[in-house]
């Protein structure tokens, strides 16, 4: 049960945050709501007590005002305590050493579908295709040429 340190009487009034300060005096900070803003000069002195704490008790302002102290659930002296007491406790067993964990199997690093390739691949093919057309087209051309030019003779020696 808490135990009172001083009495102060104070009165609470609704959306302030009464606490004790690091000069062991009470004092109040406006609470914010729904998201709003702390309004400036927030924290006010309510009354001078000056307290000096004791390690291991919550301090705060019961519901009559005045200033009560409590001892805490979980303080840091206790577990201090609690695992000096841990340690002298345990013993090491003698001759057996900790079997050795297996190394864990790596994964085998999965091939790339070969999308890529194909596409290189059908690029590869359409240059080609162009080639052999364009070779087609020229070879066209000069066979074309070839036979205008001996109608072109023929025409000539008939003239003559």
């Amino acid at each position: 049960m808490a135990t009172v340190v001083e009495k102060t009487g104070i009165k609470r009034e609704k959306g302030w945050l009464y606490y004790l300060d690091k000069k062991g005096d009470v004092s109040r900070a406006r609470m914010a709501r729904g998201g709003g803003k702390v309004p400036k000069g927030s924290p006010q002195k309510v009354e001078k007590c000056g307290i000096d704490r004791e390690e291991g008790y919550l301090y705060f302002i019961d519901k009559k005002g005045n200033v009560s102290k409590v001892k805490m659930a979980r303080s840091s002296s206790r577990r201090r305590r609690k695992t000096a007491r841990k340690k002298t406790a345990r013993r090491k067993t003698a001759g057996k050493k900790p079997a050795r964990k297996k190394p864990a199997r790596r994964k085998t690093a999965r091939k790339k579908p070969a999308r890529r390739k194909t596409a290189r691949k059908k690029t590869a093919r359409r240059k080609t295709a162009r080639k052999k057309t364009a070779r087609r087209k020229t070879a066209r051309k000069k066979t074309a040429r070839r036979k205008t030019a001996r109608k072109k003779t023929a025409r000539r020696r008939a003239r003559r």
